[in-house]
């Protein structure tokens, strides 16, 4: 796996859903990794794959506006996003640091309600 770092070479990766790509970043800087290059197994790739697919949930987006029960939604995906991240954590056995960053969608959606 190859990232834009000046020297391509990637230490800490990145677990982050976001619409439309694959949920793995280089964490220093920012470049999104293909996640069928990643070594980890297919079914946590599945997995990862679905959780992915389910971020914004929350969100209506046609109405662009938080969906009833949308702060609990959101926790529930950041909750298994840090355990999946956990999980690649135990399969790369140390190749890699993974980090997981949290969607903080929903309280903006918040604010963003609260001040209309």
């Amino acid at each position: 796996m190859e990232c834009c770092c000046e020297n391509m070479k990637i230490y800490e990766l990145k677990l982050e859903a976001d619409v439309d790509t694959d949920p793995v970043w280089c964490n220093r800087c920012g470049c999104n990794l293909e996640l069928d290059e990643l070594p980890i197994s297919l079914e946590l790739k599945k997995k990862l794959r679905d959780w992915a697919i389910q971020y914004g949930e929350w969100i209506d987006w046609d109405n662009d506006k938080l969906r009833e029960n949308g702060l609990e939604l959101e926790t529930e995906h950041n909750q298994m996003g840090q355990s999946l991240s956990s999980k690649i954590q135990k399969e790369l056995k140390g190749t890699y640091t993974v980090l997981f960053s949290p969607s903080h969608s929903a309280i903006l959606y918040m604010n963003k309600e609260s001040r209309l």
